[in-house]
């Protein structure tokens, strides 16, 4: 049996809380929190069995994989198209920030992440584009093996709407927890399997 012919693992795991808590923050590049530290080394169990590691260049998620790395004497792959989705005007800001300057606008957006975006944000096709390239990249370079993707909501979103073959527009109907890891197989033969989502230890 040649490598390809192998089921490919992949988990997904989520970024924990970054300093100041919870707000759009797209490409905003803050740090993880004490507790997002926390959070991060309890996802990932007492004998991770991961044979590479690729991660967002954003700090809240590449400082992690990188002392994950060292840790475990495992490459670490910083793969820039992985980053999350730039939310142009609402970067860095709360929901009920959003919601005051204009009730009802993340609901809607929400609703239709096509024709409800925030001004100056990442259209909706180049960010599931750039990401969807990356993984098929990612997939074609380690067929066969235990690959932890870190990476953001939005990331793993769209790569479990593609695994799933669901509409992009619908993605954000996928609840993506902080610190939670969702995994995927997949197989050159049978194709994708959804596994686990949102996976706490």
């Amino acid at each position: 049996m040649t490598a390809r012919d192998e089921e490919t693992c992949i988990d997904l795991l989520r970024h924990g809380e970054p300093v100041g808590g919870r707000r759009y923050r797209g490409q905003v590049d803050d740090a993880l929190s004490e507790k997002g530290w926390e959070q991060m080394w309890d996802a990932i169990g007492a004998d991770p069995q991961w044979q590479q590691i690729i991660s967002s260049p954003l700090l809240r998620c590449s400082a992690f994989a990188a002392s994950l790395a060292e840790s475990l004497a495992l490459p670490v792959h910083m793969e820039p198209r992985f980053r999350e989705v730039g939310f142009g005007d609402w970067e860095g800001k709360t929901r009920d920030e959003l919601d005051r300057q204009d009730p009802g606008q993340t609901a809607r957006f929400y609703q239709d992440p096509v024709n409800h975006r925030p001004s100056g944000a990442e259209p909706l096709g180049e960010f599931t584009g750039r990401v969807q390239a990356a993984f098929d990249e990612m997939l074609e370079q380690f067929t066969g093996q235990s690959v932890l993707v870190v990476a953001h909501a939005g990331v793993i979103r769209v790569i479990l709407a593609y695994a799933l073959d669901m509409p992009f527009a619908s993605m954000y109907r996928i609840s993506v927890p902080g610190a939670g890891i969702s995994r995927i197989t997949t197989h050159r033969e049978r194709g994708f399997n959804f596994i686990a989502h949102g996976n706490r230890r």
